[in-house]
């Protein structure tokens, strides 16, 4: 696995394991907000945002990892691409000089087009810690369902925006459980390793770690899961770990060392800005178009597929309503997007040879968060880098794998913070409400418990061994954990279900998914190494065979 495998560090030492597992992604914290400006620049428009009337041989829904993927691969084999996104380009500073907010202090940047902020942790110390802002196109969106808020990515480069970075191959071994129809020796010896390369994934370098003062959170993790009996593993990012030692010594402005992550990363984090995206535009045969919303699609008289499209302002108006025809459509606007969109298609008649697959499948690959409240003799450090490096491994024995996570506040807390993904296996289906006229998914509160029981395997041993208690001030009022969310939503258009084997829409020639919604629901890990080595993966096939 090169440099892409999990380090397992004892006492005597560090040393490669082939046990690969891993985590979450986006720290948790947004402690003590400070004041809300209450406006940000106008974004700079598109060069050439797409035109009413325009027919183009593919159009891609979304810029997030299997998005950038299609596109780039298209582009590279001569076929122009258009890329509609709804969400913004992110190129032009606000107010403070910066393009993204900080974690700490959440502004109108900070969330989609809501008027108080939903931060994944809602409470610290006692405290609330939402603000109202204006509504705006903010990066992060907090979609509120029945039974569980999905916190996604909104912008060109979707969720590698907001997320934490952790870059991981899932062990071998669980991959079959993860997408069975698909040839795993495929995966390991061409895909995955091309995702890593194109993604930009690195190891943080072992010494400097144990030296760093903003890793001393982690080095608290690892000393109580080592003396419970756990193995601590390091997890490939996609951060400049040399931008990040500059950070550290001061020679640079600091990004990861200012906590900044949940609401964009100004500097050192390799989001698809910066791979990608940067690539696809070095093409030449790729045009974007921000702050579009693909509503429908429908079969043309002529060939290919009718797209209407609303533009939006920052306010999240239409503006304008385009129609464009397109040769080959790629759903990649997220797990939730691609469903929500493919559902609601089905049932209005718009596609209607869409088979009944469509819409289940989904999943929180797991996702459950808890803090534990440490003795004063093991502070956690009021410096503490965003980006996580690695985590608690108990996934054979409970089904669990913890990211050791940040509370950046910038004071001592004495606390650690984890992200846990765990075997859930519990699946929902997005439905369409016609009456509502939108798409709603059945996610029930109470399917987070076999995720609480497989994260307390870990956390309940620690806590035995540490003599320590668990945190219950940081998700509302005496609530132990986090289990009203998710930051990996997967599923809702699953491979070979939905689709055919290579993420072909059944019924429908020229349609095609290419993001997570074809992964039902878990990968084990963090999911986006594995979204962006299937696209890769199905792309090369679609290209051979269908263009």
């Amino acid at each position: 696995m090169n440099d892409t495998s999990l380090k397992d560090d004892g006492r005597a030492g560090f040393s490669r394991r082939r046990f690969i597992t891993g985590t979450g992604s986006l720290l948790g914290a947004a402690a003590l907000a400070g004041p809300i400006p209450s406006a940000w620049a106008t974004p700079r428009t598109a060069a050439a945002p797409i035109a009413s009337g325009s027919r183009v041989p593919a159009l891609v829904i979304g810029t997030g990892y299997g998005g950038c993927v299609a596109a780039l691969r298209l582009a590279q084999a001569g076929t122009d691409v258009h890329m509609a996104e709804m969400g913004m380009a992110w190129d032009t500073p606000g107010s403070d000089g910066k393009i993204f907010a900080n974690t700490t202090r959440p502004d109108d940047r900070s969330f989609w087009l809501r008027t108080r902020t939903k931060q994944p942790l809602s409470n610290f110390l006692g405290f609330p810690l939402d603000r109202n802002v204006n509504r705006y196109t903010g990066i992060l969106d907090a979609e509120e369902f029945g039974g569980i808020t999905v916190y996604q990515g909104r912008g060109v480069g979707g969720g590698s925006l907001v997320n934490g970075g952790m870059a991981v191959t899932p062990r071998r071994e669980n991959f079959g459980a993860i997408l069975p129809t698909v040839d795993a020796e495929e995966m390991y010896s061409t895909y995955y390793p091309r995702a890593n390369s194109g993604l930009g994934v690195t190891t943080i370098d072992p010494a400097w770690f144990e030296e760093a003062d903003c890793y001393q959170y982690a080095r608290v993790g690892r000393k109580h899961a080592q003396r419970a009996g756990f193995p601590f593993l390091f997890v490939p990012a996609v951060y400049d770990w040399d931008y990040m030692k500059r950070e550290a010594a001061g020679t640079v402005p600091r990004s990861a060392l200012d906590g900044e992550i949940l609401y964009g990363n100004n500097h050192g984090k390799k989001s698809l800005q910066k791979t990608y995206i940067d690539r696809i535009r070095a093409t030449g045969r790729v045009t974007i178009s921000p702050l579009h919303k693909v509503t429908t699609v429908t079969p043309a008289p002529g060939g290919g597929y009718t797209v209407l499209i609303d533009q939006l302002d920052t306010t999240g108006r239409t503006t304008a309503t385009k129609t464009v025809t397109a040769d080959k459509v790629f759903f990649a606007a997220g797990s939730v997007g691609t469903s929500k969109l493919l559902v609601g298609l089905k049932a209005t008649g718009a596609l209607p040879l869409l088979n009944d697959e469509v819409g289940r499948g989904w999943g929180d690959n797991g996702n459950v968060m808890c803090g534990r409240a440490n003795h004063l003799w093991d502070p956690t450090g009021k410096l503490q880098a965003s980006i996580p490096t690695g985590g608690i491994d108990n996934w054979d024995a409970g089904g669990a794998f913890a990211e050791v996570a940040p509370l950046p506040t910038g004071i001592e807390t004495w606390a650690s913070f984890y992200l846990s993904i765990t075997k859930n296996p519990h699946r929902a289906r997005f439905t369409w409400n016609a009456a509502a006229g939108r798409a709603e998914l059945d996610w029930q509160t109470a399917w987070k418990q076999p995720s609480i029981d497989a994260a307390k395997t870990i956390f309940d041993r620690i806590n035995r061994k540490e003599g320590t208690i668990y945190r219950s001030d940081l998700f509302g009022v005496h609530k132990i954990w986090g289990d009203h969310l998710t930051y990996h939503p997967l599923g809702g258009a699953v491979l070979d279900k939905a689709t055919d084997n290579y993420g072909r829409l059944r019924g429908h020639p020229g349609l095609y998914v290419i993001d997570g919604a074809l992964i039902p629901g878990n990968t084990s890990v963090n999911p986006f190494v594995t979204i962006t080595a299937l696209a890769e993966r199905n792309i090369e096939r679609i290209i051979a065979t269908d263009l």
